[in-house]
């Protein structure tokens, strides 16, 4: 029997009179890397907001790990286990790279504003260190231990989109969302990128659900593959199978032949 995750099931979504996705329905099997590709404007992001909790979508709905996390705000479904990084960075650019990826395992401290002025006296400091060290392991994951102090907003494009995915991996979580992470990159980025979103998947044991437009890395990294088209499901499957259909491969990957599909694979 599949082991499923996540399972979105007739998910439509409109913005006034714009329907941004229309009776969507997948699965995503618990440790696969599950990739969404499409043209711009296809519903992608639409879909990832969906999943955490930051669009509210009219009709269908979602489950996460046996539980219907439809109607559930973003923090308590991130309490469940979904991790989320996004298109456009949003590090806080004043912190540093430490203060960045602690912020993500504030929902898991049980310290608070009462046992706050007692921190030296309480279990807060050792429950801290805890913390501490957990993200600490995360840095050294992600080699980014030579810039654990430094201010994020004055680090290369590259090193902080491999930030924010610290951060999002300090939640803790089942679930990862990844919103185009190698997006701007250069080829040497992409690839540690690629390394790092499959290891953390074998490694951390963490289910993946990306957006890529690099039909390369989605090619080479991805269990499964759906293409959405207008807000729409054209296709989904084995990453071979998707890249192999006609309309996939005219309309959106711009290949003529089976020549050029075997160059991207």
């Amino acid at each position: 029997m599949k082991d499923t995750i996540l399972t979105v099931d007739q998910i439509s979504l409109a913005f006034g009179g714009v329907k941004a996705l229309t009776d969507v329905s997948f699965e995503v099997e618990r440790g696969a890397v599950f990739s969404i590709i499409g043209p711009n404007g296809a519903g992608k992001t639409s879909m990832l907001n969906s999943i955490s909790g930051r669009y509210r979508p009219q009709k269908g709905t979602i489950h996460f790990d046996n539980q219907d996390v439809t109607h559930l705000r973003p923090n308590a479904r991130a309490d469940l286990g979904i991790g989320r990084t996004f298109q456009n960075l949003a590090l806080f650019g004043h912190m540093s790279v430490l203060d960045n990826i602690m912020v993500g395992r504030h929902h898991l401290m049980k310290n608070n504003w009462l046992t706050g002025p007692l921190y030296w006296a309480s279990p807060a400091q050792k429950e801290e260190l805890a913390h501490r060290r957990q993200v600490e392991e995360i840095i050294d994951f992600l080699d980014i231990s030579h810039v654990r102090k430094s201010i994020a907003g004055t680090l290369s494009y590259g090193l902080r989109k491999r930030v924010e995915l610290a951060r999002a991996m300090a939640l803790n979580p089942k679930l990862i969302l990844l919103d185009e992470p190698m997006a701007g990159m250069n080829l040497e980025e992409k690839e540690d990128m690629a390394r790092y979103i499959l290891d953390l998947n074998e490694e951390f044991g963490i289910t993946v659900v990306m957006i890529e437009h690099d039909m390369g890395v989605v090619m080479d990294i991805s269990h499964e593959v759906m293409v959405l088209d207008f807000g729409k499901k054209l296709i989904s499957g084995l990453p071979e199978a998707v890249m192999a259909d006609e309309h996939v491969r005219q309309a959106y990957l711009g290949l003529e032949d089976d020549e050029q599909l075997q160059e991207v694979g």
